[in-house]
């Protein structure tokens, strides 16, 4: 078997527009685990909004992963030990606050319960909030809150303003932290140098294999890297043009089984 390593984007990817996996595609991915494949679970949403899609594949009985915060941390499921952890640098907290506040846009991290965010009442706050099914908390000053250490910081706005704060995030934090939109009112922020390629670079050196083992499927720009990465790339049919013409094949969309019709085709071998 060429894949040995399957790694999934969630949201637009894995589940569909009402945050579900699919019967066909939990199928085709419970056989592919009865095989061998190693499923990985790659989002920028914190580990506990993985957890539960986790524990719906039987990731723990099958050896699974959860790759979560972009590529902050990766766990394994039937272990429960950290394989994978990068800490957000704690002196960039408060300037990328501070920027985020400059260009009206909110910035969220996480404790171990949900969200903490000085506007709890922001519209793509409450939306990461819904995604990941976990409580907002507010603070007064989320720097001085952070004593603790997180993997990376969300920042939310308007879809029409965001690509404009990026390049200028871009710019700003050159050389100071890895930055890329995960939904096109979302912004990553994380320690320089991580994504989900390289984390899963450093999950398949640790299993004695390479990208040409690794098949990837997504659909957002914060998952162009892993495509690129994979041996079999594969683009959702709601992919962003940029990740479709980096990918080696084109699948169906997530409200038709796209993950799934790709797992058959290229893991269980049936042709559809």
């Amino acid at each position: 078997m060429q894949y040995k390593v399957l790694a999934l984007d969630l949201d637009g990817t894995l589940t569909n527009t009402e945050k579900v996996i699919t019967p066909r595609t939990k199928a085709a991915l419970q056989e592919a685990a009865r095989r061998g494949v190693c499923i990985v679970l790659v989002s920028g949403r914190p580990t506990v909004g993985i957890e539960p899609l986790a524990r719906e594949l039987e990731l723990e009985k099958y050896g699974g992963c959860i790759l979560s915060y972009n590529g902050g941390k990766i766990i394994d499921c039937r272990t429960g030990q950290t394989l994978v952890q990068h800490a957000f640098p704690a002196d960039l907290i408060e300037p990328v606050c501070t920027f985020s506040r400059y260009w009206n846009v909110v910035p969220l991290t996480y404790d171990k319960n949900g969200i903490v965010t000085e506007v709890p009442d922001a519209p793509y706050v409450l939306e990461e909030a819904r995604i990941n099914k976990i409580p907002v908390r507010k603070v007064e000053n989320l720097p001085a809150e952070v004593t603790y250490p997180i993997n990376k910081l969300l920042l939310t706005g308007d879809p029409a303003d965001m690509p404009h704060v990026e390049e200028l995030m871009q710019q700003e934090f050159a050389g100071k932290l890895s930055i890329c939109r995960s939904a096109p009112f979302f912004i990553e922020t994380m320690p320089l140098g991580v994504g989900k390629d390289t984390s899963l670079e450093i999950l398949l050196r640790a299993k004695g294999l390479t990208s040409a083992n690794l098949m990837a499927c997504g659909d957002g720009w914060n998952d162009l890297p892993m495509i690129r990465l994979a041996g079999m790339g594969v683009a959702m049919g709601n992919a962003q043009p940029p990740v479709k013409a980096a990918a080696n094949y084109l699948t169906a969309d997530n409200d038709h089984d796209g993950v799934g019709l790709a797992v058959e085709k290229f893991i269980l071998n049936e042709e559809t």
